[in-house]
């Protein structure tokens, strides 16, 4: 005699909606302040490039080894370490600034635009690092000169300045 079951299935969200999306207003106003903190390589490029003052500064703020490996032109060197006896003495308070470490995988731009933060200054943080600056194929400079590198296309667009976002 075949013995039939009756099984019955408990429906589990998959791992992206097991915890539900923020409502409309929540992803708004968290996205919204997401802005405020960040800035990409593509932008602050963007800027830099257009001519002029930006209305803000970059930061570098990596050990000299790392700046004299390569840094955005233009930057202020200012190791994190150093930030609050120097700070006040590099950078003006009405300037913002803008922060960047090696990459991704580093919250160097993070310590340095805490400790920045801290002192009175308006600061974001430049997502992607010295890293994406170069995959991204913008110059830099090293202790040697100017250098730049192919883009890479794993982070721009082979054939267009402009990624569309």
């Amino acid at each position: 005699m075949a013995m039939t079951t009756t099984s019955t299935q408990v429906s589990t969200p998959n791992a992206v909606l097991r915890t539900p999306p923020a409502s409309p207003a929540a992803a708004a106003a968290y996205f919204s302040a997401s802005l405020a903190f960040h800035a990409d390589v593509s932008d602050v490029a963007s800027s830099l490039a257009a001519g002029g003052d930006p209305g803000f500064v970059v930061l570098d703020s990596r050990s000299t080894a790392s700046w004299d490996q390569g840094h955005v032109p233009g930057a202020v060197h200012l190791p994190t370490a150093l930030i609050a006896e120097q700070a006040e003495q590099l950078l003006d308070k009405s300037v913002p600034v803008v922060t960047y470490c090696w990459g991704p995988g580093c919250n160097g731009a993070t310590r340095a635009a805490l400790a920045l933060a801290q002192l009175g200054f308006q600061v974001k943080e430049m997502l992607g690092g010295f890293e994406y600056w170069v995959r991204e194929g913008f110059a830099y400079e090293t202790w040697e000169g100017g250098a730049k590198k192919d883009a890479d296309p794993l982070t721009v667009p082979v054939d267009s300045d402009d990624c569309g976002c």
